[in-house]
């Protein structure tokens, strides 16, 4: 049980990490943005986030991944990370937050 809630601690991390994190083109983080997909720890605790754009041809892709490398890698405890980028599903704004909707007024 101790080695799961260190998981879910390690994970809930990741995660405040990727909401201080912003999409260069929408004024909000990538988290409540819906384009975090998963976020999984194992045994050695590598990482792997699963992740989308919203666009596939997102023209600021190699600075967000470069943030998310640099950010999520100087976590405490995360010894290795692997971003897998996909886009299936792809994104579509049903993906967000209520409250990344509301800060771009869509609620």
């Amino acid at each position: 049980m101790e080695k799961q809630d260190n998981y879910l601690e390690l994970e809930s991390e990741i995660g405040k990490v990727l909401k201080n994190i912003y999409d260069p083109e929408i004024p909000v983080n990538i988290y409540d943005l819906g384009l975090i997909y998963e976020i999984i720890v194992d045994d050695d605790r590598k990482v792997e986030i699963v992740m989308t754009l919203t666009a596939p041809n997102c023209p600021m892709v190699d600075e967000l991944m470069a943030e998310i490398n640099e950010k999520v890698r100087a976590v405490e405890g995360v010894r290795d990370l692997v971003i897998n980028l996909t886009f299936d599903p792809p994104w579509d704004k049903s993906m967000m937050t209520e409250e990344a909707m509301l800060d771009l007024g869509l609620l």
